[in-house]
Formats: structure tokens, sequence, C-alpha cells
């Protein structure tokens, strides 16, 4: 007898369907499994086979033969155990295939038959959803994470056993789902009025912020840049619900889904250590899997110590900075993830940190060169606001500068969201929604310079020595400043303020 099963596999946030199909017929006995399979879908055979006779099934001595299609593409992970073992059992007319008709069936199963949760479950059902498919069979601690896909009838099974039962034509009876700690979630973000001093600093982070800019912090240890970084989350807007879905989506195929089995809610922050290594960061591996930079998507992604990072592992950032996503190819398929975040990165301005003082500065120049030089000027092209963090006073910090006086992350918050508000009514017609995304060709739409300005902007061009990339990066800086201000026309203050925010490059770069 012949069956039919459907699943999918995820590639990128995209899901594939794959086609299990199952014969048993006379023949040598042997249960052979064909098209293009990595390993530990081939050791699914022996995982099956197992978990049948555990659960009271027997195996004919007959030729089984299952056939997973299409065959150019490349099968890999575990959840095709559970379709291959139904597909197995409506083929020996142990199961009802009317009650396979329009479902998909993903999953692991153990070796007693107990079915395992795989990553990405979210993506999956939402795929099918849009595609017409009217039931998902998933394992049972993934029900909360599908339970989000609204629409869908979703059948969460413990093993294999009851799975049998119900598509013999038993009713299917929804069970609770697991039961875990929701305090994981919604965590009170570090606030801003925590720091006292850095009071340009914190306005540099304001401008960062309202238009997405990417930004850099250099200073002596100790002076703040740390704290300032890990504040920046929480002077960001809300997520909207599409947001939230993409990034729920990115963590449910890490297998990093929060285990409460609600959307991601709050903006991620990532902050990995400089040795992380280049699939790290962009992701990959064997089974491709998200990067850092695709696991801050729609948040930040905090870089402390830049120049520790391998200049290899850095020069990644450079393509999806521009791009907003990064594409793997890789032997299997080509996996694309979005990787639209907001870089944040802090160093040291010399390797015992308090260059250009001299007094206390005890590196020569080539070292401060070397040093510096592990940060490309492709790079730092790329980064549209760089600020010094200073050490600061006694008086800053503390009578000077008082937690009470100091400005909440919500008040700063609130002028970031409708500066936001004016961009977002800027760009309704576009396919951007930031300043930092506006692209070249309407620099002069969106950017529009008087005469004045103009001049002087000639002039720092010339002084400054930008690139064509550094330029507009000023422009856009300039054009948030005046969002902020609440002004449609870009002044002379606002491009001065937004210069200064590249002075560093001359002074530490040049």
């Amino acid at each position: 007898m012949y069956s039919m099963v459907t699943t999918a596999i995820a590639r990128g946030l995209e899901s594939v369907y794959v086609q299990v199909e199952a014969d048993v017929s006379d023949g040598m006995p042997v249960f052979e499994m064909v098209g293009f399979l990595s390993s530990e879908v081939k050791e699914a055979r022996e995982r099956v086979r197992t978990a049948l006779h555990s659960c009271g099934f027997k195996i004919p001595v007959k030729r089984i033969t299952v056939n997973l299609s299409p065959a150019d593409v490349r099968k890999s992970g575990s959840g095709f155990d559970l379709p291959i073992a139904v597909a197995v059992l409506a083929a020996l007319g142990e199961v009802d295939g009317k009650f396979l008709e329009g479902s998909l069936v993903v999953g692991e199963i153990s070796l007693n038959g107990k079915v395992q949760p795989i990553h990405g479950i979210l993506p999956v059902v939402a795929k099918a959803k849009e595609s017409g498919i009217k039931r998902c069979i998933i394992p049972y601690c993934n029900q909360a994470e599908a339970k989000l896909i609204s629409g869908i009838e979703i059948w969460a099974v413990e093993d294999l056993r009851e799975l049998t039962a119900y598509l013999r034509g038993k009713p299917y009876v929804e069970k609770e789902p697991v039961s875990e700690n929701k305090a994981g979630q919604n965590k009170p973000e570090p606030d801003f009025c925590e720091i006292n001093g850095q009071n340009s600093v914190k306005r540099a982070c304001e401008v960062a912020v309202a238009g997405m800019h990417n930004f850099l912090m250099i200073g002596p240890p100790g002076s703040g840049k740390t704290m300032l970084a890990k504040r920046i989350p929480g002077i960001l807007p809300p997520m909207t619900e599409q947001e939230q879905m993409e990034v729920s989506e990115i963590y449910s195929i890490s297998g990093m889904f929060p285990q409460d089995g609600a959307f991601i809610n709050q903006r991620p922050f990532r902050n990995p250590h400089h040795t992380i290594s280049p699939n790290g960061l962009s992701g990959g591996g064997m089974v491709p899997k998200p990067g850092e930079i695709s696991l801050a998507h729609n948040g930040v992604l905090f870089l402390d110590e830049l120049p520790e990072y391998k200049k290899s592992t850095l020069e990644i950032l450079r393509q999806p900075m521009e791009d907003k996503q990064i594409t793997l190819v890789r032997q299997a398929g080509t996996y694309r993830y979005p990787s639209d975040f907001m870089l944040v990165a802090a160093m040291n301005p010399c390797k015992c940190g308090f260059y250009p003082d001299r007094s206390r500065c005890v590196c020569r120049e080539a070292d401060v060169a070397r040093y510096l030089g592990r940060v490309s000027k492709p790079l730092l092209d790329r980064i549209d606001i760089c600020v010094e963090t200073p050490l600061l006073c006694y008086e800053e910090l503390t009578d000077g500068c008082k937690k009470s006086q100091n400005e909440t992350s919500e008040t700063i918050r609130n002028r970031v969201m409708a500066a936001m508000e004016r961009q977002r009514r800027r760009f309704r017609q576009k396919e951007i929604s930031h300043n930092s995304q506006i692209p070249s060709k309407d620099i002069e739409t969106y950017c529009r310079l008087r005469e004045e300005q103009n001049q002087y902007m000639k002039e720092i061009y010339q002084k400054m020595e930008l690139s064509a990339r550094g330029y507009y990066k000023i422009l856009k800086t300039a054009r948030t400043i005046a969002d902020l201000d609440d002004s449609e026309e870009i002044l002379l203050n606002h491009l001065n303020e937004a210069v200064c925010y590249r002075m560093q490059d001359k002074k530490y770069w040049e």
C-alpha cells in the first residue's frame, strides 16, 4: 500500500514543504529511505522502527520504501521522524488516511514512542496557515508556541499511541499547555536616570535611537560606556505586532523561544563576547542557524571592546548593516535571515585606555595606531554617530548631578517616539521607516539644504576629507536632529551637531 504525509523544513525564515511517501510491498524485507537526506534524517529509520515496535505495532516482513520529495532539497533536522512514522502506519493500514488530508505533521520521536519538541515550529505553522493547510500535528511541548498562530487547527500529541488513536477516529481533546514561569519577559529595563553626568553622550544616544543610527562610544575604562549601552533598549519604542512576529520566528528557529509561549515583546539586546567566531556572528553551521546579527533584529547589537574582535569577524558586519539581511549560501541551500539591527559599539582609544592623555597613557604612537587600526575605515563609514565618553569629575558623579535631576528613559523615549512618528509620516509611501535607511538617490528629497547650509557642508566635506557615504551619514543624522526639534528644515545648528558626531574619525583614525 501507498501513503503520503505532508511535512515542512525551515529554510531561513521560510518553510519548504516536503512530501513523505511510504510504500509497503512484497519483496526482500528492508526499510529503505531516499530523497537527499542528511545523516540525522537517515537515522530516523532506526528511531521510527524501534518506536513502532515499542508502541506495539508489528512491522510485516515486507519491503518498506520511504521517499522524501522534492529530491533536490537536502533534508536535515529531526522533525521528519513523526511524519515518517505516520506515513508508514498509513501504508500498513493502521490509521485512516482521510485524517491526513490537509494536515501537516512534524516532530521527533524517541525510541519509546514519545514525541519530542523541535525548533522552528512558529514559522512552520505560520506558513501552513498562509498555504491553506487546515491542521498541524505537532509535539505537545510546542503547543504554546504553535497556538500563537490563530485560525488553524492544532493537534498537540505526547506520544505515537495517542496520535494513532486520533488518526483512527478518536475525537481530539486539547490539553492544557505546559505550565511555565512567565516572569522571563517584561523585565524592568535599566534607566538613564541612574547615570550621573555624560549629558552629551546621553543626547547622542537619543539622536542615534531616534533615527536608528549606528553608534560608537570611545573613552577610557570606567567612563560609563557599557552602562549607557545597556540603557539604550529602554528608549526604543515598543515593538509592533509584525516586529514581534519576526523576532519570535528567529528565536523559534534558534531554539531560544521563551518558555512561557508568548511572543517576544521586548526588543533584543545582544552582547556577544569579543571571542565570537565569524559563524557565531553571521550565522551558519552544518544546519545554518541565525547568528547574533539576526538575533539582534529589531533591537540592539552591542559590541563592547570593539578592537578586540577579530578584524575578519568585524568585516562581516559591513554588508548586513547596509542590506538589513544576511544571505548564507551552503551546500544544503540558501538561507536568508533578517538583520535590521542598531549597532552600538564601545572601545578604549588605546590598549591601556587613556590616549590621548599623555600624563596617563603609556602606549607608543605606533601601538595606538595599530590598536585603532583593528577597526577598518569602511566599517567606521557605516557608523553614523561617534562620541567620546570622558571620565567624570567628582562633582559630576556626586553633588553636581543627582538621580532625581536626571531625565528618565521614559521622558527620552517620548521624544524619540515623536521623532519616529514624523519619519513614519514622511516615509509612508516608501519601503523605509527611519532616517538612517534613506537611500542616496532620495537624499536631495528628504535632506534638502539651503545655500548657506550647502556652503557649510562643502567646507566640511573638503576639510574632513569625507567619503560620499560619510557625507550622506552626516545629512541623515542632521535630518534626525531636525525631527527631534520638530523642524521640517535642516538648519545650520542641526548640521553642526551632526558634524560633531563625526569629528572623532579625524581625531583618532587620521
